[in-house]
């Protein structure tokens, strides 16, 4: 028997809910399915092809996860995980609203673009989720936007920003900042002329900067 049905065995024996083993499974399938991903495409790749390179049968595979789906929401959630925590380590600095916000626009644009700038297959695994998995990206939408709402709301009571509601302002960054931040615009855009992204994040931050009143 190998490690991976021995390690589900024991979890099913022992009655608790998820084993130190199985956390360590689920990583190791999730790793596995990023690899075939990467390498052959979310399309090509079967839940029987992951299995068989863990030695593992199907089933055991679907104990950990129900569907292909979830595979590849697994594989996005830890790539979500890291560019949210990267953005709220920024957002909770001390420092100006304006120096944390541009760090956080540019410091997504630049993850996303190492991930899936050139990468087709992992912007096929993105087409999938878009598809299959729309409650999930929204999901990480809505986080983004909160960490945003956050540092546009300092910013305003501090007064480096104009009056300005931070739930508006926030849409109006993301839509600003779409070619930059979508896996698959990031790509399709390079060869239409525009802004670059440190430009378009200049361009934001003048437009939220607080102003003297003419008298």
């Amino acid at each position: 028997m190998d490690q991976f049905s021995t390690a589900l065995l024991e979890n099913e024996h022992s009655g608790q809910a998820v084993s130190h083993p199985e956390r360590d499974t689920r990583q190791i399938i999730v790793d596995t399915a990023e690899r075939f991903f990467r390498d052959i495409g979310y399309q090509k790749t079967t839940v029987a092809d992951i299995a068989k390179s863990l030695r593992m049968s199907p089933a055991n595979v679907y104990r950990f996860f129900d569907s292909k789906k979830s595979i590849n929401e697994a594989v996005l959630e830890r790539y979500k995980r890291e560019q949210e925590e990267a953005i709220i380590a920024i957002a909770d600095q001390d420092r100006p609203a304006a120096d944390r916000l541009r760090d956080i626009l540019t410091t997504s644009f630049r993850l996303n673009a190492a991930r899936f700038a050139g990468h087709a297959r992992m912007q096929e695994m993105v087409c999938a989720a878009m598809e299959e998995s729309w409650d999930a990206i929204l999901a990480h939408i809505e986080r983004f936007d909160a960490v945003l709402r956050r540092v546009v709301a300092d910013g305003t009571a501090r007064g480096e920003f104009r009056a300005i509601e931070p739930a508006h302002a926030t849409g109006c960054i993301r839509t600003a900042m779409i070619r930059f931040m979508h896996p698959l615009l990031i790509s399709q855009c390079e060869c239409i002329p525009g802004p670059s992204a440190e430009e378009m994040v200049s361009f934001i931050l003048s437009a939220l900067e607080a102003r003297p009143e003419r008298g």
